[in-house]
């Protein structure tokens, strides 16, 4: 790949989203600056963690000036969690991860037909209980397909079967309900104003929906993917007829298996999940004068390019003709791909150590020495 023009940067701008596993946005962006610092004191270096509506997101916020409330809700399968709100005056960040994550299930005991979204519903009530007239909500790395069903009946929604009784949790349950009451829904929530922050646009139903693309990913197989769409159907039908509008195909409403349908009932407008958070970062100021930024996550891969964090922040450092560098921690693009985007220059952290095992279990270390090397060119480069 062809060297970054990195000429004379008054300042480096470090807006890394999370590594998977091994280093959050926050301890990436610190870890990568250690290493820039130790080779050039000089270098003005700013960290900008970022995401893009998935795990990371309240933290992000936090790391903006926004105040932690922690609340304890219902995890994925029931089981109680404490999860955070970010929140700054009547404003709040809803992380679905936080709740309904799929980091939160026991390891190897998936649950795909039966995880809910109650507890991401859960903390939106703890939002409007703080008084909070704003309210993002952030999906991506759930447990769930129950199309946001959990997040409606927290909020006070009811999906009974056609004896009356409350369905059990999960999606699969859906196939069986005779109606959706919204009635009981909470009345504060005519005057708020939701946000739905995904950097996914699928629709709930068909083969770009939430169970046949998402769903594997959380365990299902494919009788369970079957299921699961029939429920989907069934839910999506029930408040077409409810509400009298089709939101099934509106884009996002598969996101976080269908929890974005759930927002998009409630009235939510869409918003790509890194727009958001740039935009409350103000990282179009944060570019003038910078000389160059570096983005990153865990693994540039095609979904990358689909607009996550690092494409999101290169268009807007793009824009404002600042030069972009990439380290990930495995790259699955090509550099033709990248620079397409605008990211003429990356670090592979499995390639520096030599495969993905080691850069995971030291990636402190290897953020530090790219980190190194980026001062060491830029040096180079100052009059």
């Amino acid at each position: 790949m062809s060297p970054i023009d990195e000429s004379a940067p008054r300042r480096i701008l470090l807006c890394l989203d999370k590594f998977r596993g091994s280093a959050t946005a926050v301890q990436a962006c610190r870890w990568l600056a250690e290493g820039i610092r130790r080779a050039a004191p000089e270098l003005p270096v700013r960290e900008v963690p970022v995401a893009d509506g998935g795990e990371g997101t309240a933290e992000a916020f936090l790391a903006a000036g926004f105040r932690a409330v922690p609340v304890r809700v219902s995890g994925p399968t029931g089981e109680p969690v404490d999860a955070r709100l970010a929140v700054r005056g009547d404003r709040a960040v809803v992380e679905l991860a936080q709740a309904s994550g799929l980091h939160l299930l026991p390891e190897g005991r998936p649950a795909p037909l039966t995880a809910s979204t109650y507890g991401t519903g859960e903390l939106l009530r703890a939002a409007l209980d703080l008084g909070c007239r704003e309210v993002v909500l952030a999906v991506g790395g759930s447990a769930t397909t129950d199309g946001g069903a959990g997040l409606l009946r927290a909020l006070g929604a009811r999906v009974p079967d056609a004896a009356g009784a409350e369905l059990p949790p999960g999606g699969a349950a859906l196939a069986d309900a005779e109606t959706v009451d919204l009635t009981g829904l909470d009345r504060r929530l005519r005057d708020t104003r939701l946000v739905l922050a995904s950097d996914v646009d699928n629709p709930l139903l068909g083969p770009d929906g939430a169970a046949a693309v998402f769903a594997p990913q959380k365990g299902a197989d494919a009788d369970q993917v079957a299921l699961l769409e029939a429920g989907l159907d069934r839910f999506a039908r029930l408040l077409a007829v409810r509400t009298g509008v089709d939101l099934a195909d509106r884009p996002g409403a598969g996101a976080a298996g269908g929890a974005g349908f759930a927002a998009l009932v409630l009235g939510a407008r869409r918003e790509p999940g890194v727009d958001v958070l740039l935009s409350e970062l103000g990282l179009d100021a944060a570019l003038t004068g910078a000389g160059l930024v570096v983005v990153g996550e865990g693994c540039l891969d095609a979904q990358s390019l689909r607009g996550k964090a690092p494409i999101g922040v290169a268009a807007r450092a793009r824009r404002a003709g600042v030069p972009v560098a990439a380290v990930a921690g495995r790259v699955e693009v090509s550099p033709a791909d990248l620079a397409a985007h605008g990211i003429t220059s990356v670090h592979s952290l499995a390639g520096r150590a030599g495969g993905p095992a080691t850069a995971m279990a030291e990636t402190r270390r290897l953020l530090g020495e790219v980190g190194a090397d980026l001062a060491r060119r830029a040096v180079c480069r100052l009059p």
